[in-house]
């Protein structure tokens, strides 16, 4: 069920009484990983506000940042926090921002559907086949048994959030990584990619393997407490460890004084666990929406 919000007529009245060119779009752009659910958000909010638009755009985490810190946009969808760098940028360019948490994502490992002997890989295997150096390119060098077939790799580029947290949880370190794999921002591009080559492998956010089941073949991870595989359940306890991950948005706090951009974030955190079930995420608990919403009024 999508609630509603009694303030929401009031407030949409204010937006068309100002009559602001741009205070009926709002710009977001950012992670892939998020979009889906950003993406739910925005085509429920429009059939109660067809008038406001919002265009959102996949540059990936770091794109979206680099669009966010100077302005461009009012939110930015993020699959990791922003960096120290990005933060610097921000200060430069006076944007002041706040971050909100609107769902959990567990990173999933995929292959061809076409793969019938991979279920399961270790987080040593999967550094031995994406750290920085690695030469491995057929699955009988990742074990012992697996077929003397070609490896190949898909995975998000170096501007996704993905990339950043896939890299710290499997080798160590962000942006820590070999280089020689197809790499793509749409995580759309990456699916066709895996789904054609009966040989593939690569990783991306839950939602889109949930979207594309009938496609792909997800991986479990073994981090050494046993074999699971990404569900509601294990991402929201925590046991699909270490790729379970949170989804953020960031907002540019002058955005905060636009009618249009407050309705739209609570009309989000109103329906985030609905919407985050839906494509495929984990919504948070009540309380923490709760908190969410109070950081934006506190802007007000």
């Amino acid at each position: 069920m999508i609630l509603r919000s009694p303030l929401f007529a009031l407030l949409l009245a204010i937006v068309v009484a100002c009559g602001a060119g741009d205070a009926n779009t709002i710009e977001v752009d950012g992670s892939s990983t998020v979009f889906p659910i950003t993406q739910a958000v925005a085509e429920e909010f429009r059939k109660e506000h067809p008038e406001i638009q919002i265009p959102i755009g996949i540059s990936g985490t770091g794109g979206g940042f680099r669009r966010f810190t100077t302005g461009e946009t009012a939110i930015s969808n993020a699959s990791r926090e922003i960096k120290d760098a990005e933060r610097e940028q921000a200060v430069v360019n006076g944007i002041e921002f706040i971050k909100l948490l609107v769902a959990f994502d567990g990173l999933s490992i995929l292959v061809s559907t076409d793969n019938n002997f991979v279920e399961c890989l270790t987080t040593d295997e999967l550094n031995k086949i994406w750290d920085r150096g690695s030469t491995v390119d057929n699955w009988s060098e990742v074990r012992d048994g697996f077929p003397d077939q070609k490896l190949r790799l898909y995975g998000p580029d170096t501007s996704s959030g993905t990339f950043d947290y896939f890299t710290k949880a499997i080798n160590g370190q962000a942006q820590v990584s070999r280089a020689d794999y197809t790499a793509s921002a749409d995580d759309n591009v990456l699916v066709q990619g895996i789904a054609g080559d009966k040989n593939s492998l690569g990783y991306f956010g839950y939602a889109y393997y949930v979207e594309n089941k009938d496609k792909l073949k997800i991986v479990g991870v073994d981090s050494g407490d046993g074999c699971t595989r990404p569900t509601t359940q294990t991402i929201n306890d925590g046991s699909y460890a270490p790729l379970a991950r949170p989804l953020f948005l960031y907002i540019n706090i002058e955005a905060l004084q636009r009618p249009d951009v407050i309705l739209f974030l609570n009309f989000y955190l109103d329906n985030a666990t609905e919407l985050a079930q839906e494509v495929g995420y984990v919504g948070l608990s009540e309380a923490e929406y709760d908190a969410g919403r109070a950081l934006i009024a506190s802007y007000q």
